[in-house]
C-alpha cells in the first residue's frame, strides 16, 4: 500500500508541478497577457434555469427534472500552441468555482503569453496535490472554513478532508420516497462528486482532465492590447446523457458509491466550444 500510495503521490506532484517543464524558454513571465475562459451553463439547448419546475429539463430516458443547484471547480488551467509548445497558469492563480446561481462565476480569467493558442485544457475538480497542502495553500475559493471557497458553498467534506469537485441537486417525479430515493417525499435527487486517489489510503480518482480543441470554432490570440475570451458551453444535460447514460430514478443520490466514477467519466463531454471573442 505503501508503494501504490508513493505512486499517486509521485503523480499529482508531476502533474501540477509541470508549468516549469512545459513552458518554453522563450515565454517571458514578466510580459503576460489577460485570457477568459467563458463556462457558459445550458441544459440541453436551453440556458440553465434553477428550479424550473414550470417547464421541466427531460434527459435521454424522458423523465422530467428541475435543478435547484450546480457548482463545480475548474483549475489547473494550460494552453497550448500548434507548435506544441505550452504554458501552464501559475497554480497559485488557477482554481475557480463555477455556481450557476451566479453568472458571474462562469468568466475564469488568468494570465499567459502573448500568442496564438489553438488548445485548451483543465481540470474539473481540485488535483490531488492541492487538495493534501496545508491549509495556508488553500485560500480563496479553496478555503475550507467557508466550504470550499464561498460562503454557505458547501463544496468541501470536513469529515473527509476532500473537496466535492461537483455538485448537481434537483428534483423529479421519477425519485421514489423509499429509502433508496427521497424518504422525505420531496423527490430530490443529489450528485456530490468528489476523491482524488486518496490521502492516507487508497479512494477512487475521480480528477478529469478536459481537452479542448480550439481551432474549429476559433483560436485564441492573446494579446496585451486586446480581450480574449474563450466561450465554452457547459451541458449539463450529458452528466445524464453523456459516455454512460443513466436513469435518475435508477441512481437519485450519488456521493461515496463506485457510481460516482461513472458520473464522472460523463463530466468531460459537458464541454464543448463554441467560439473564441478575440
Amino acid at each position: 500500500m505503501k508503494k501504490l500510495l508513493s505512486i499517486i503521490g509521485l503523480s499529482a506532484l508531476l502533474f501540477t508541478s509541470c508549468s516549469k517543464d512545459e513552458t518554453s524558454p522563450e515565454y517571458n513571465e514578466n510580459n503576460l497577457a489577460s485570457l477568459s475562459v467563458e463556462f457558459d451553463n445550458i441544459v440541453g439547448e436551453r440556458t440553465l434555469v434553477l428550479n424550473n419546475t414550470g417547464s421541466p429539463y427531460r434527459n435521454a430516458a424522458g423523465e422530467p427534472f428541475s435543478i435547484s443547484r450546480l457548482q463545480y471547480f475548474i483549475s489547473n488551467i494550460k494552453v497550448g500552441m500548434a507548435d506544441g509548445k505550452t504554458y501552464t497558469v501559475n497554480p497559485d492563480s488557477s482554481y475557480f468555482m463555477i455556481n450557476g446561481a451566479d453568472r458571474g462565476t462562469r468568466f475564469t480569467k488568468v494570465r499567459v503569453p502573448e500568442g496564438d493558442y489553438v488548445s485548451l485544457s483543465f481540470i474539473v475538480g481540485v488535483d490531488s496535490l492541492r487538495s493534501t497542502m496545508p491549509i495556508d495553500k488553500r485560500t480563496g475559493v479553496l478555503d475550507p472554513a467557508a466550504g470550499g471557497g464561498m460562503e454557505g458553498a458547501g463544496m468541501y467534506w470536513g469529515w473527509n478532508s476532500g473537496y466535492i469537485f461537483f455538485k448537481l441537486e434537483g428534483k423529479s417525479d421519477v425519485v421514489s420516497n423509499d429509502a433508496n430515493g427521497d424518504p422525505t417525499g420531496n423527490k430530490q435527487f443529489k450528485y456530490h462528486i468528489g476523491f482524488f486517489g486518496g490521502y492516507s489510503a487508497p479512494t477512487l480518482n475521480n480528477i478529469k482532465v478536459v481537452n479542448v480543441d480550439l481551432r474549429t470554432a476559433g483560436i485564441a490570440k492573446v494579446r496585451k492590447d486586446r480581450q480574449s475570451n474563450i466561450h465554452l458551453f457547459v451541458d449539463v444535460m450529458k452528466v445524464f446523457n453523456g459516455k454512460t447514460p443513466f436513469k435518475i430514478a435508477e441512481n437519485p443520490n450519488v456521493m461515496f458509491s463506485n457510481f460516482t466514477t461513472t458520473i464522472a467519466g460523463n463530466l468531460p463531454g459537458m464541454f464543448r466550444h463554441d467560439h473564441t471573442e478575440n
